[in-house]
């Protein structure tokens, strides 16, 4: 980001985000050595932080965050590995992406936002909130992972021996090309939520992204499924506002997740897009930016969000010297 003398002091090196204007615009801030791209938008009211999933980027929000963008201040990264961010060789974990996140609210002088995420997104939402908890206003998560083990056959397949040897066949180069020729004529007709997959599987024809993609899929499925679960944490995000954004046809994470997790947390919201699938973002955006936007007028932020994440941790455990007989694993026994 160029930086702005009027908002930046003596022998700083960097400016926070400018909200210029209601069109979304994309920045590039250089973090930790690593290129980040991001895509903001609005000249006021709240700060939203919108977090696609795997193989997606900040586009993945679609019509949906121009519309955002009218009334709420936002900001819509590619994830590290993801889109036109760098894509390093290193850790691709919900918690490295999260910090990754939390730094990049730092340069941009955000200090708090309500956090969109959709899919792998949400898990990093989550990972945020549990992390940062002072960084995060409202949790709204949209066909997101990490509540349960159900995921498509397709993203186990990632975690099978070998199939970083064998996506390299599938999806180079020469494929793109030829794909692209095909599907040219169709683009018209293509529905919006099977133009986000194709968009996303295109970006595999690049080895850097392939290898970024097995990484980051890797970090959260393995040949069971989904490897990660915030379900046994969840409490201590019980006084944050939530609200899931479900696609009642989503063929990759059921929205039977999402049903669970309402019935666990009962302050939460729960929309179901009933025609949609895994992108309700983008197969009704209108909509889901209303939503959205609802959520964010009639709910208020904790007031002080790391003494009542940490009420809510000591209410949720047991001190050592009060543990039953046998509560005690190997490692401390």
């Amino acid at each position: 980001m160029e930086p702005d003398a009027s908002q930046t002091g003596p022998g700083t090196g960097w400016a926070p985000v400018r909200w210029t204007g209601h069109d979304v615009r994309t920045e590039v801030v250089l973090l930790h050595g690593h290129r980040v791209s991001v895509r903001v938008g609005g000249t006021s009211g709240p700060v939203l932080l919108l977090l696609h999933g795997l193989l997606g980027s900040g586009a993945s929000f679609g019509p949906a965050l121009d519309e955002l963008a009218r009334t709420h201040r936002v900001v819509a990264p590619d994830l590290l590995g993801h889109g036109a961010s760098a894509k390093p060789t290193g850790d691709y974990s919900l918690g490295s992406l999260a910090t990754l996140v939390r730094d990049l609210l730092v340069v941009l002088g955000v200090d708090s936002a309500t956090v969109v995420g959709h899919s792998l997104g949400g898990g990093v939402a989550m990972q945020l909130a549990y992390q940062f908890p002072t960084t995060v206003d409202r949790l709204v998560l949209v066909g997101s992972g990490g509540l349960g083990r159900t995921v498509s056959p397709a993203l186990r397949a990632v975690a099978l021996p070998g199939a970083e040897w064998v996506l390299p066949a599938v999806f180079n180069p020469y494929a793109a090309r030829a794909a692209a020729r095909l599907l040219r004529p169709l683009q018209r007709l293509t529905p919006p939520a099977l133009a986000q997959v194709v968009a996303g599987l295109a970006t595999l024809a690049d080895a850097e992204a392939r290898a970024a993609f097995v990484q980051t899929a890797r970090s959260v499925i393995d040949v069971r499924g989904q490897r990660v679960s915030a379900t046994d944490r969840l409490y201590l995000a019980a006084s944050l506002p939530l609200l899931l954004v479900w696609g009642g046809r989503d063929p990759v994470i059921p929205v039977a997740h999402a049903d669970a997790l309402h019935q666990l947390l009962p302050g939460s919201r729960l929309v179901v897009f009933e025609g949609a699938g895994h992108f309700p973002q983008v197969e009704e955006p209108g909509r889901f930016a209303g939503v959205v936007a609802d959520f964010v007028a009639t709910t208020t932020a904790p007031a002080d969000r790391a003494a009542a994440w940490a009420a809510a941790l000591r209410a949720g455990s047991v001190p050592a010297g009060q543990l039953p007989l046998g509560a005690a694993d190997s490692t401390t026994a």
